[in-house]
């Protein structure tokens, strides 16, 4: 596109080039067509040998002087000569009696002469200062290339940020940490009166979609102070020194707008470890870290300047820009408990028009370990499930659909099963189902369906859990190995053969006891020791210095525990399943007849039965 673009733009001068050449030329008019060696001898011998027919003499102002248009018998091409004695060439034509016609001079043609020059000139002028105007206000391209030391943040005003405190829900100690920053921002007379020095920076650290950003803008828009933010990819070019000049010219804004928030966003993209790299100190990263580290330091004390960035991989930040001067303060935004989840969704359902049967405090429930970012999509999904059904208002059964589709996979009613397939997942869903129901400390089962979803699986067990976990306990792991072997024991209890549908159940189940004899210490055989590999490390210099931390002869204990917390789990796990066996059947039938279950469908199934077994497991 921009090449066809330029191409035109040198036709179109071209063209206007041609014309005004064209013109000039024409208005210089015939008397510089002469240029030939046609002289007064020659004219003399070609009078005296009658050759010559008629003349047309042309004097110039500064007379005698003037050019000569000769014209032939013999029908030869008309000759033109400049004659310094017009005068004496008039006198031989009518002395050889030959007719001669004395023109008068032509008067200069002003439009030609003088305007038509100057018209050409402006416009030629006009077409390059648009040519250079383009090359600089152009947004892609070569035509950057002026503009690459610039920095490309983009800064919004108080009036442009209308973002609070108030629009940031379920994050409450992380707001509380962030008053002190807005109250600097508006008044810091107050801070500097005491001698406090407010934090130079403030590092937002947590997982994708717990509302980092959203966080400083709301510090922004609270204390009504310019807000540059810029992600940290923005730094960087495959030109070297552009990602420093860029942070030069940043901080320079920065400087004439202060007070003001500068947010860089995902700043690991530009702030990793030193020394981590394959262009050793001279990585263009590398050069821009040492230039971020320069400009945070060379803040005056209360300049009015606070950096704020985020990122959810702090663990591969240097070190430098983690010292106290540069980012003072570490808050981490967590996800959600069921309380801010819930919190949460009431802010993203005002503008959404909801039925009486939702219930936001069992939604919160069902979606623990949901980001700010996750409850928001799936109130949007919701939304469009009940556009679909030509409806003005979101339903509970709405709500129910977008979790499975975010959080599964969106049902495929139409895909055809066997009689046998279903049968089997039916079993299969029912074994995890019962130990949800049993277990003390798994929650209660909320759906179980046999219908296949768009990630693969054949069915799915749904728990509720009533309560966010701040940790987990060796009794609460052990049970959630249990419940992720209970399909395969129903398949076998009920079949005597297997199937491959287990394989992620049985892939959970082996991580989950690696960790508790690797990571939590959680063996008397092997002892609270970690010999957890740290997998987080991926930087080809640490990569290539990896050890182990432990010899081959651990590395086979710690299989064979493993084995062994899976062997037993696995046994207590059947034995519940086969005390519960007339369940298994029951519910395998009402899932191949309704293919869908809730909850208290599956709990009027256990009516008869004491729940309650001797669940604690010796390791």
């Amino acid at each position: 596109m921009n090449r066809s673009k330029n191409f035109n733009s040198i036709f179109i001068f071209v063209i206007i080039l041609l014309i005004a050449v064209v013109i000039l030329e024409y208005g210089r008019g015939f008397t510089e067509k002469g240029g030939t060696s046609y002289s007064r001898s020659n004219l003399e011998s070609d009078v005296s040998r009658g050759r010559v027919r008629f003349a047309v003499i042309m004097p110039n102002a500064e007379t005698p002087t003037g050019s000569v248009r000769v014209s032939f018998n013999d029908n030869s091409d008309d000759v033109v000569f400049y004659s310094t004695d017009v005068t004496s060439i008039e006198t031989l034509l009518a002395d050889n009696g030959i007719n001669a016609e004395v023109r008068d001079i032509p008067a200069e043609n002003i439009l030609i002469s003088g305007i038509i020059p100057i018209i050409v000139g402006v416009i030629v002028m006009v077409f390059v200062f648009s040519l250079f105007s383009n090359a600089q206000n152009a947004n892609s391209g070569n035509s950057r290339m002026m503009n690459f030391g610039k920095s490309r943040a983009r800064m919004s005003t108080g009036e442009d940020n209308k973002i609070t405190l108030g629009d940031v829900a379920g994050l409450k100690e992380e707001k509380e940490q962030l008053a002190e920053i807005i109250e600097f921002l508006k008044d810091p007379e107050k801070f500097t009166k005491v001698g406090a020095r407010i934090p130079k920076g403030v590092l937002l650290e947590g997982a994708p979609g717990t509302g980092k950003t959203l966080l400083a803008r709301a510090v922004a828009g609270e204390a009504k102070v310019p807000f540059f933010s810029i992600s940290g990819s923005d730094f960087v070019e495959m030109f070297v020194g552009v990602g420093a000049s860029r942070v030069r010219d940043l901080f320079a804004e920065a400087k004439k707008n202060s007070p003001c928030i500068v947010f860089i966003d995902e700043i690991d993209a530009v702030a990793r470890r030193r020394g981590t790299g394959m262009g050793g100190g001279h990585d263009e990263r590398e050069q821009t870290l040492n230039q971020m580290l320069v400009e945070m330091d060379g803040f005056g004390v209360n300049e009015g300047i606070i950096v704020m960035a985020a990122t959810n991989r702090v663990d591969i930040l240097d070190p430098a820009i983690l010292r106290p001067g540069r980012f003072d303060r570490k808050i981490t935004v967590s996800r959600p408990d069921v309380g801010g989840r819930e919190e949460i969704l009431k802010v993203h359902a005002r503008n959404k028009p909801l039925a009486e049967d939702v219930n936001i405090r069992q939604v919160a429930q069902t979606t623990a370990g949901f980001t700010g970012a996750d409850l928001e999509n799936l109130l949007n999904e919701s939304a469009i499930n009940a556009a679909v059904d030509n409806r003005q208002f979101i339903k509970q059964d709405d709500i129910n659909r977008a979790f499975i589709q975010v959080g599964i996979g969106t049902e495929k009613h139409s895909r055809i099963i066997s009689d046998k397939e279903k049968k089997i997942t039916a079993y299969h869903e029912t074994g995890h189902a019962i130990l949800f129901h049993v277990l003390p400390d798994v929650g209660p089962v909320h759906t179980i369906s046999i219908i296949p979803t768009g990630l693969g699986a054949a069915g799915y067990t749904m728990p509720l859990p009533e309560n966010d976990d701040m940790f987990m306990t060796k009794r609460r792991m052990l049970q959630d190995i249990m419940v992720s072997l209970g399909g395969r024991i129903a398949e076998e209890i009920v079949f005597g053969d297997i199937t491959t549908g287990a394989s992620s159940d049985i892939r959970k189940a082996t991580q989950e006891a690696r960790s508790m004899v690797t990571k939590y210490g959680m063996s008397d055989s092997i002892g609270v020791v970690n010999y957890d590999d740290n997998e987080e490390d991926v930087f080809i210099g640490y990569d290539i210095s990896h050890t182990k931390k432990h010899s081959e002869l651990v590395a086979g204990e710690i299989d064979k525990e493993v084995k062994s917390i899976i062997d037993r789990c696995y046994k207590k796990a059947t034995e519940i399943i086969l005390q519960y066996e007339d369940v298994l059947h029951k519910s395998a039938a009402l899932l191949v007849e309704k293919e869908k279950i809730g909850r208290e469908e599956f709990e009027k199934l256990f009516e008869g039965h004491e729940p309650g077994m001797n669940l604690e497991i010796e390791i």
